[in-house]
């Protein structure tokens, strides 16, 4: 395989803080609305994620940022799994898997518990991608997107 089409998870830094925005405005615009929530940890994702103890995790491909997923910090044993975007032009290339495994190893590094997801039923990629890993639907409580109609859980070994 070609080195330049290699597929690497790298983590948050300051110089890429807009690339969580641009990724994940273009699905949420795309399929549904952003909405008071996106806006406020798509803009603020340092003070909003990383030092609420959360992660940012982008995939890069041919040295570009092509996707992201985050790590929302919950309590000291769950996290959430979140802002997860592919770009338009590399989705099928297992870059959302590669997303979400890595994500499943650094909460099992830190021995977390529970990794919860906030999903749509209509994006049944993604809820394939999630499937696929272990996620079971639980029980949906009120959440602070509008767009969320399932709620997903691992339980982490």
């Amino acid at each position: 395989m070609n080195p330049d089409h290699t597929v690497v998870i790298i983590p948050f830094t300051a110089d890429l803080k807009e690339d969580i925005k641009t990724l994940n405005l273009e699905w949420l615009e795309r399929y549904f609305k952003v909405e008071p929530k996106d806006v406020l940890m798509l803009s603020n994702p340092q003070e909003e994620i990383i030092d609420q103890g959360g992660h940012i995790f982008y995939a890069q491909y041919n040295n570009q940022i092509v996707g992201t997923v985050s790590l929302l910090k919950i309590n000291e044993t769950e996290y959430e799994l979140s802002k997860m975007a592919v770009t338009d032009g590399v989705q099928g290339l297992g870059i959302g898997n590669k997303l979400v495994q890595h994500s499943i190893q650094v909460a099992q590094e830190q021995h977390l518990k529970k990794l919860v997801l906030y999903s749509n039923r209509k994006l049944t990629p993604a809820l394939h991608l999630y499937k696929k890993h272990g996620f079971m639907e639980t029980t949906l409580e009120t959440t602070d997107y509008e767009r969320a109609d399932i709620k997903m859980e691992l339980l982490l070994k």
